[in-house]
């Protein structure tokens, strides 16, 4: 692969030849003569999710800076999301379509037969162009850097050749959810090698270096957007979840509290944003639990910001999270959060008792407790959501991209 786009290179599927070029001229015209070459690397860079948003947002924010920019999919997005109308960064994916999943043979027999041999060669041959176009296009930069999003893009990424590129490897997740997946083995077995391997909080880098991983350092996640001139006003009467509905998230729990806490509080409602498999299933338990004319779904969003403004309360009720940027977006709006206690990230994010409330994973009565507690007293969500607000004030884009900054300076050296 050559400069530009690239032969061969596939694009998202929601940015046409016209879109490209502009994001491309754009990323040139703001490439300051000292701005560095950066990659950002991901297996699908484009669905709706945290760890997509984070690699745009800060792809977005290093092109606005001057550096040179690129961020790649592995695979293109069955649904893309366009996080940037005007990106100031080339975007490129490297298969020509999703990932679809190899059914399972149902015989010996049919596992060593030949069309099974044949698909297998297949997706051989189709990885391995995959990879000769990202080391071609990697080839094409004197120096810099490359992000790597996930354990399993550095797993990917470690047949790939860039010799003038250095390696930092993030991990979006807790030091428990890895302990808990594949994902520890593929850190210890990978990470070493590269020049920094980041995570999201300091409780969960000592973790890691307990493992005796050396090059383990914290860097958080910045915010997707400017926080508003103005915390949200909080006298709205409602609750609200932002995130996939999915059975990680245990919405069920925030519905079972919210039912409790509804007959004593008139006027209030429980919001729902974000879109998912368990839509049916989480209606079905609002109406059995009589409360379904004051749950209301609100599907995905495109502006954020304004969506935190809408809501009194954040409530999080997930069985484990490394970090949740929806408490952080919250914070950074003005509104307060009540959460399970799941990780060092959560406690970064919630000064409990300061900012918000936070309680004993799965303690169903304490979470509703809370929950009642802050719908209750409007004078304690202002006092929370105004600390709320000074205590993520660091995660703004612009003073992440300078610890960014810090860290390729800190590297160079």
């Amino acid at each position: 692969m050559s400069g530009g786009a690239g032969a061969g290179a596939h694009r998202s599927a929601y940015e046409g030849a016209r879109g490209d070029e502009r994001g491309d001229a754009r990323a040139g015209a703001r490439a300051a003569p000292r701005g560095r070459t950066v990659f950002l690397v991901g297996i699908d860079v484009d669905s709706m999710g945290g760890s997509q948003r984070v690699l745009h947002t800060l792809a977005q924010g290093f092109g606005e800076r001057g550096h040179r920019t690129e961020l790649i999919g592995i695979r293109p997005s069955p649904e893309p999301y366009r996080y940037h109308a005007d990106p100031a960064y080339r975007h490129t994916t490297l298969y020509p379509a999703p990932a679809s999943p190899l059914r399972p043979a149902r015989s010996l027999t049919e596992r060593l037969g030949p069309a099974r041999l044949l698909e297998a060669r297949a997706r051989r041959a189709e990885r391995d162009r995959a990879r000769a176009r990202l080391a071609a296009r990697f080839a094409t930069a004197d120096r810099g850097y490359v992000i790597i999003g996930s354990p399993w893009a550095v797993d990917w990424l470690s047949a790939v050749d860039r010799p003038r590129l250095k390696g930092i490897g993030q991990y979006h997740e807790s030091f428990a959810q890895a302990r808990a997946s594949a994902n520890l083995r593929l850190i210890l077995r990978h990470y070493p090698e590269l020049e920094k391997a980041l995570f999201l909080s300091e409780g969960d880098a000592a973790d890691f270096r307990r493992q005796r991983l050396p090059n383990a350092a914290v860097m958080p996640n910045p915010l997707p957007f400017t926080p508003p001139s103005a915390p949200a006003p909080l006298d709205t009467r409602r609750i609200g979840a932002v995130g996939r509905l999915e059975e990680i998230k245990r919405l069920d729990r925030l519905i079972d509290a919210f039912a409790e806490i509804a007959p004593d509080r008139p006027g209030w409602e429980l919001h729902l944003f974000g879109d998912g498999p368990l839509e049916a299933e989480l209606r079905g338990r609002a109406a059995r639990l009589g409360c379904a004319e004051r749950v209301v779904f609100r599907g995905s969003v495109r502006d954020v910001a304004a969506a935190y403004r809408e809501l009194s309360v954040l409530a999080l009720t997930s069985e484990r999270e490394g970090r949740p940027m929806a408490v952080a977006e919250a914070a950074a709006c003005g509104v307060p959060v009540v959460s399970f206690d799941l990780s060092d990230g959560v406690r970064e994010l919630v000064a409990d008792g300061r900012t918000g409330r936070l309680v004993r994973p799965g303690d169903q009565e304490a979470f509703t407790a809370a929950l009642r507690d802050l719908t209750t007293d409007g004078a304690l969500r202002e006092r929370f959501g105004r600390a709320a607000r000074e205590h993520v004030a660091p995660l703004a884009l612009p003073a992440v991209l300078d610890r960014w900054e810090a860290l390729f300076d800190e590297i160079d050296r």
